[in-house]
């Protein structure tokens, strides 16, 4: 058995911001599917034994269960070292981290979810609102990323592997082409350069999700 044990499931970019954080430091990890479709995050004795708050990722590691992505990530930076903020960048990378997890990778994953994962096709009032919340945070991204390597300065740390959350699914199911913003696409091409580095249905090719529906 694995050290790290990751429940999780494909379509979720949140737990893919931890499998690509493990395989990226190279760490002993493996992915346990996730029946989200079949309602196992809604089951109490699921709930009790991996997370009271219904959601993954869970990160499974030395008879502890974690929950919430960002504050995997900051623990395992802790623990193994890999990919931590300097001393000095603490504050940056807390900084960036609330916003992703507020804003950039919550409006766009809201996005994706009413673009393809809802049964019928969404309100276009509702997702042209939406779409304009997820712009409004690659604006930004785009204007930090402009001038720098990785999110806080010429080296990866767990701050791109939370944004990276769900910046490598296809334009299909997101809804955007962010070749558009050039900063944002050029520092994806150096994270997808890190040794490990796999998109997101080949890292975690488990557990099910609500079927995809394109226009």
């Amino acid at each position: 058995m694995a050290r790290y044990r990751l429940h999780c499931n494909g379509t979720s970019g949140n737990s893919y911001k931890v499998a690509l954080y493990l395989n990226c430091a190279g760490l002993d990890w493996e992915p346990i599917g996730v029946d989200f479709a079949g309602g196992a995050t809604l089951d109490g004795a699921w709930r009790e034994r991996l997370n009271p708050m219904g959601e993954v990722p869970v990160l499974e590691a030395d008879g502890v269960a974690m929950s919430q992505s960002a504050a995997i990530l900051l623990r395992l930076a802790e623990t193994t070292g890999q990919f931590a903020p300097a001393s000095n960048q603490r504050f940056e990378a807390m900084r960036w981290l609330f916003f992703d997890n507020h804003k950039f990778t919550n409006n766009l994953a809201m996005h994706r979810f009413q673009n393809c994962l809802t049964p019928r096709a969404a309100d276009p009032a509702v997702l042209a609102f939406l779409r304009s919340r997820a712009e409004s945070s690659f604006a930004i991204a785009e204007r930090h990323l402009a001038s720098r390597a990785f999110m806080l300065g010429a080296l990866p740390t767990i701050v791109d592997f939370s944004y990276a959350g769900y910046v490598y699914y296809p334009t299909a199911e997101t809804g955007f082409d962010l070749a558009a913003y050039p900063a944002i696409d050029a520092w994806r091409g150096r994270l997808a350069a890190l040794p490990g580095w796999k998109p997101p249905y080949e890292l975690m090719p488990v557990g099910t999700s609500p079927p995809l529906r394109m226009a």
